[in-house]
């Protein structure tokens, strides 16, 4: 059977923040729309954001690349949280363009955005990609508050080595949840950016089947 997907397109969104851009997979009989975010260190290349947007058009997802303003405008540096929560305020309504749920997505900082803005922006569910749960090194500054105060149902997904919060250090209502609002679904060896061990027990294109395949599962359950 043949790909179900139509082109990707390209779309640029004014916002209070900036000139943002989404890059559109569509899923031919969509039901749902992820979108998703990058982090603070890096753009929609990003290995998980990739995959995601090759396999969910596939099954029913269109996928949503959103490109922050600062990104768009070549800056190296992410601004404070509050202008990353901005501009992702300004793309929310073309991303409703469909007319379809909306999951809210992000690695890293746009995780944490994804989170911080959902219940007021009326996401279906969020996508939680490394979660940065503390600096690294810092357990004590814990930004846990935030996942948990999403309001909707939440995937979180996390490598088993991430220095921004190992799986284990997360709360119980994440860790233990066993389908509740909160699932947490671990990347074993993985760092921040899924990266695994070369050596280790799990190859690189196996840690990215076990991110896409748990994201198709947990969307065919919303």
């Amino acid at each position: 059977m043949g790909p179900v997907t139509s082109a990707k397109s390209s779309e640029t969104v004014d916002t209070p923040a900036g000139e943002a851009r989404i890059t559109w997979h569509p899923a031919k009989a969509a039901r749902l729309v992820l979108a998703v975010s990058h982090g603070a260190g890096g753009g929609i290349e990003a290995r998980d954001l990739r995959a995601l947007a090759a396999v969910l058009p596939e099954h029913a997802v269109s996928v949503a690349l959103v490109e922050q303003p600062w990104r768009v405008a070549g800056k190296k540096l992410a601004p404070a949280p509050k202008t990353l929560d901005v501009g992702w305020r300004g793309v929310w309504p073309a991303l409703q363009g469909p007319g379809l749920p909306v999951i809210a997505g992000g690695r890293s900082a746009g995780a944490r955005v994804a989170c911080r803005t959902a219940k007021e922006l009326g996401a279906h569910a969020v996508l939680a990609l490394s979660f940065p749960l503390h600096p690294p090194g810092r357990p004590e500054k814990s930004r846990a508050d935030e996942l948990l105060g999403a309001g909707v149902p939440v995937l979180v997904v996390q490598g088993g080595n991430d220095p921004f919060g190992k799986p284990a250090e997360f709360p119980v209502e994440v860790v233990g949840a066993g389908g509740g609002a909160h699932e947490l679904v671990e990347v074993a060896g993985g760092d921040h950016g899924f990266a695994v061990p070369k050596r280790g027990a799990l190859g690189q294109d196996d840690a990215v089947r076990i991110i896409t395949d748990a994201v198709r599962d947990w969307t065919a359950r919303l």
